[in-house]
């Protein structure tokens, strides 16, 4: 046999054998990089563009910021690319990311939560207000039936202001992301 058929020979068994890395089967793929679909997991730090970090699954950065909170469990991110759980810039942002790297995202408020809206902004009488049982307190996080959250901003004798944007709408986010894995199917 001459070399160039041993050559052949042994690329033949290397095929048949599996020896390939194909891996075609839904799991983990190092070597692979983000698309719609994919489950994945990622350690994050949100932060202003002014650099303010609002918000992170790492332990060590929130302590840092004076976010600890004693009750959330700090640990990376689990969501579906593209299954809408996550602010479209974020989800978009990880697309093409391949597992270890890290990537700073920045997204526009168009991408993020929004454009900040001034009719959002109402103004209720202050005994309506103390009838629902709140105390009316400029700073006060309010939750309303549809889930969303809302801020007071404004309190004088007869009325209270109540800001129901996103406490992130009209801001330009900047995430830290780093790819922990990718779940292909």
């Amino acid at each position: 046999m001459g070399k160039g058929t041993l050559l052949l020979f042994l690329v033949g068994v290397i095929l048949v054998s599996g020896c390939t890395d194909t891996n075609t089967s839904k799991g983990t793929v190092d070597s692979a990089v983000v698309k719609q679909g994919d489950d994945v997991r990622v350690d994050y730090i949100g932060e202003l563009e002014d650099g303010t970090v609002f918000d992170t699954s790492k332990e060590d950065v929130a302590a840092e910021a004076g976010l600890y909170d004693p009750n959330r469990e700090y640990k990376p991110l689990e969501f579906t690319v593209g299954a809408g759980q996550m602010i479209k810039g974020f989800d978009s942002g990880v697309v093409g990311m391949a597992v270890g790297e890290e990537k700073t995202v920045v997204i526009p408020p168009e991408e993020a939560y929004g454009p900040y809206q001034e009719q959002l902004i109402r103004t209720f009488p202050i005994e309506e207000v103390e009838q629902a049982g709140i105390t009316p307190v400029v700073g006060t996080e309010l939750d309303t039936r549809q889930g969303q959250k809302a801020i007071i901003t404004n309190v004088s004798e007869t009325e209270v202001v109540i800001d129901f944007n996103h406490m992130l709408a009209g801001k330009t986010l900047v995430f830290k992301v780093t790819l922990i894995s990718i779940e292909q199917d």
